[in-house]
């Protein structure tokens, strides 16, 4: 995929920032693995926001500095991580039942696809040798009050993630509510598309040339 007049829209970096915004002072959220784990780094100022790990950290941190990390304070994907004042740990067991009883109000998750109708499928290709299990994204599409996704707009080889019927194997149906891409911000209302806001350089049309499900511009 080429960006019209070679503009790259938003990085990684901008595209977790505009998650952070939208996420509320209070709020308690848990980040998928990969390019979710990026939005800790991003909390407004004068905003607070509890970090959930599935296994099992409450009140998780932006990426420590270079030097300064600690190997006992991971994520759920291994990844090194900081605490903030009155982060608090607990078993594995605990934290998904935090997750199945809908304590947790937002999760953000990384997707191959998501379809028109918000349904997510962010686990498998389903084919011969992909990943063997879900893990816990069902559990979270499931138990948390409001699902994000964030992902790059297309594939490597160039084909959209956001598609009229997803062909990969269901994570859940219906459970998007907002799809967050180097491109735009794409909110599921009524099974259709709306977009919300068009990164920098960007046009509707290109978007949508992109894009495979329909779109429609928000009023």
């Amino acid at each position: 995929m080429e960006l019209e007049n070679n503009k790259k829209g938003w990085n990684r970096n901008e595209m977790a920032q505009k998650v952070a915004l939208d996420i509320p002072d209070g709020a308690y959220v848990n980040l998928g693995i990969g390019l979710p784990e990026l939005v800790a780094d991003f909390v407004p100022e004068g905003r607070e926001v509890i970090y959930h790990t599935e296994n099992g950290l409450l009140g998780m941190g932006p990426v420590p500095e270079p030097g300064q990390e600690d190997p006992e304070l991971i994520n759920a994907g291994k990844k090194k991580i900081t605490t903030i004042k009155g982060a608090c740990f607990f078993h594995h067991a605990d934290s998904f039942t935090m997750i199945r009883g809908k304590h947790i109000d937002i999760c953000v998750l990384g997707t191959l696809q998501v379809s028109e109708s918000g349904d997510l499928a962010n686990w498998s290709t389903g084919k011969p040798g992909s990943v063997p299990a879900v893990g816990g994204a069902m559990d979270l599409v499931s138990g948390v009050k409001t699902i994000l996704v964030i992902t790059n707009h297309c594939s490597k080889d160039g084909k959209p993630k956001i598609v009229k019927n997803c062909t990969y194997p269901l994570t859940g149906k219906a459970v998007v509510d907002s799809i967050y891409t180097d491109l735009a911000i794409i909110d599921v209302r009524n099974n259709s598309l709306f977009v919300r806001e068009l990164a920098p350089g960007i046009s509707f049309d290109y978007l949508q040339a992109n894009t495979e499900a329909k779109l429609n511009m928000s009023k």
